[in-house]
């Protein structure tokens, strides 16, 4: 996978446990899986259409005035507590194309879909939010763009320093 990494000014205050994980290139769903054994679920939290907001769409060279869809959901380990908060913004013009796959996928993680017999060329980011340490991934899939929002929650954090 081809990255442009784009780091955050705060790289430096960065937990070392948790760089791996904000700079991995690849499936999230697949190292998640991993490190708990077989364990991944997501739980779907809020689909819906709205805007896209100014930043979004420069990063992804689309109309400021389009709608997109967004899918919000956990995901989670071997842990009864969620690790990450996945934000997944798709724009209308994608929903036309390939990713309209993603509509319709439920309780499937999009990395299931993303990266299978694909190598999708990606763009990141990484900062702090107010959950947590986040990686946002601007991915070109089939010729569709999309934004991947990951936030490492503290739950994720300590079971990391536990291992």
């Amino acid at each position: 996978m081809r990255h442009n990494t784009i780091a955050s000014v705060q790289h430096q205050h960065i937990p070392e446990y948790l760089k791996p994980w904000l700079y991995a290139s690849g499936s999230l769903t697949q190292q998640i899986t991993s490190l708990a054994h077989g364990q991944f679920h997501v739980e779907p939290v809020l689909e819906h259409f709205q805007r896209l907001k100014r930043n979004d769409a420069m990063w992804m060279g689309m109309p400021i005035q389009h709608t997109s869809w967004v899918r919000e959901s956990l995901l989670f380990g071997c842990e009864a507590e969620p690790w990450v908060k996945a934000t997944s913004i798709f724009p209308i013009l994608s929903l036309q194309k390939r990713a309209r796959i993603f509509r319709y996928i439920r309780k499937k993680p999009i990395g299931w879909y993303l990266f299978q017999r694909t190598n999708p060329t990606c763009e990141r980011r990484v900062l702090w939010l107010k959950d947590g340490w986040t990686r946002q991934s601007c991915y070109t899939w089939h010729g569709c763009k999309f934004i991947v929002q990951e936030t490492f929650l503290a739950n994720f954090e300590q079971f990391l320093q536990r291992k």
